[in-house]
């Protein structure tokens, strides 16, 4: 019988807590795996904007911070591996500077594999009418040329693969959330590719863990329960061979793993439970079992697994226009209906001076912004303050920026009581629309690049192909 493998996240996404994976390994020594979960939707077209900027800027920085918090641990003989997905746009470039930090820690024996081949764009970019939106159907033909970028949901076997040949630092861009666990799981329990249940179990022990601490009591319906907020644990799965797993957190931190923190995750961006879609497996959910087994120890069992589909999905984004938002503070009597006032002057003031916007949003909030249609009418009587915010879109910049001047004025020409100008003026920000699709699996050739000579002597049985970085 195998041993269990403890893996833990101390990362749900790129600006999350930079010194939880450090934390984390002091008072969790025992844990043989760490992710580091960086990307959302959103996060490469970011990386790209930064890239433009800088040829060394597509991938998440801060994954270079948590290595040097992390080199203590491994010069003092920690062998806890880590499998991020912190290359982004550029997970070579991520894997040179990590070297670099490595060597400078004198960590010089430490094996980083980068994972590449994700990138997609020059295949939507060539044949533009065989990607349609999963969600509207349309034709990717409208918005070809505004594409800035699209990434495959590459799954768990490359890294797999690059964990059995010995490395310590498994380094990719945009992989399969679930599939930062189930690779390591791959590797260590040596399941078949058609061991699915066990797949959809190691999935599913990712998908609990891959937000951070939201399975340990973070952004919990119970959080003003729980007895300690100030320093939430992150998770740790316990995988054992057949699949199933241990939800538990380190000793003496806060939150709390409970069998209701660790359902809430369950349901999380889950969208069919009879069949949780990854490109490891599909997923079943419906006979899994949740049970506390202890003290912030929850065992999750019951996944069912069958063949995986034969397309990835596809994250890609487009320039869609521009945005900014501003906000105003208004107090007093009828403060509420002094700041919607506000926001449709300053918006009539600027159609008046010929600025068109396809999109405009006024909000008082804490007047039931969050929540339209669900707080009292009369709530807004009693408020003797509100915050004004004001949104708007359009195609061109000029408008945009044209508004990000006009907000402050209202101090001088909007309602008695308008305060809150001490904050920047706003910024004309970029838009990127959100374009999913699918793409034949057979068309993503994930490649291993080697950042340590002696990991390069691969079995001649590895599915993907082995390089040392160009």
């Amino acid at each position: 019988m195998t041993a269990p493998l403890r893996i833990a996240n101390a990362s749900a996404f790129w600006g999350d807590q930079p010194e939880a994976a450090a934390r984390l390994l002091a008072r969790a020594p025992e844990v043989d795996v760490l992710t580091l979960d960086y990307l959302a939707e959103v996060s490469l077209s970011i990386m790209a904007i930064q890239r433009a900027k800088d040829p060394q800027a597509g991938f998440a920085r801060d994954f270079l911070d948590v290595l040097r918090s992390l080199a203590p641990a491994w010069t003092a003989g920690s062998r806890t591996r880590v499998v991020t997905n912190a290359g982004g746009l550029d997970p070579l470039a991520c894997g040179r500077a990590a070297r670099a930090v490595l060597d400078a820690a004198g960590l010089q024996g430490l094996r980083i594999a980068v994972i590449t081949g994700d990138d997609v764009l020059p295949a939507l970019r060539a044949e533009p009418a065989a990607f349609a939106n999963l969600e509207t159907g349309a034709s990717l033909v409208g918005v070809a040329a505004r594409l800035v970028t699209a990434n495959a949901y590459i799954g768990a076997a490359p890294i797999a693969d690059a964990l059995r040949a010995g490395a310590d630092i498994v380094i990719a861009g945009r992989v399969a959330d679930p599939s930062l666990t189930v690779g390591p799981c791959l590797a260590h329990f040596g399941w078949r590719a058609e061991q699915y249940d066990e797949i959809a179990g190691a999935t599913l022990a990712g998908h609990l863990i891959e937000c951070g601490t939201q399975a340990c009591g973070g952004f919990s319906t119970d959080w003003l329960q729980l007895a300690d907020v100030t320093d939430i644990g992150f998770p740790i799965a316990e995988v054992v061979e057949d699949g199933s797993c241990v939800i538990t957190k380190p000793a003496g931190t806060g939150g709390a793993v409970t069998r209701d923190t660790v359902r809430e995750q369950l349901l999380y961006e889950i969208g069919d439970p009879g069949a949780y879609l990854s490109p490891d497996a599909q997923v079943s959910l419906l006979g899994v079992t949740v049970q506390e087994v202890g003290a912030d120890r929850v065992r999750v069992a019951g996944a069912r697994g069958r063949p995986p589909p034969e397309t990835l999905k596809v994250s890609a984004t487009y320039r869609d226009g521009f945005k900014a938002h501003g906000q105003l503070t208004v107090f007093g009597h009828d403060a509420v209906t002094k700041a919607r006032a506000a926001g449709e002057a300053l918006l009539r003031r600027l159609a008046a001076r010929g600025c068109l916007f396809r999109e405009t949003v006024i909000e008082c909030l804490g007047a039931g912004a969050c929540m339209p249609g669900i707080v009292a009418p009369e709530t807004e009587v009693r408020m003797v303050e509100t915050v004004l915010r004001v949104s708007v879109a359009a195609d061109e910049h000029e408008p945009v920026e044209r508004f990000a001047r006009e907000i402050a004025p209202l101090v001088t020409c909007g309602p008695q009581g308008t305060t809150g100008y001490a904050n920047a003026r706003p910024r004309a920000l970029p838009i990127f629309g959100y374009w999913p699709c699918l793409i034949d699996r057979e068309a993503v050739r994930p490649e291993i690049h080697w950042f340590d000579p002696r990991s390069r002597g691969v079995s001649e049985a590895s599915p993907f192909r082995h390089a040392a970085p160009a």
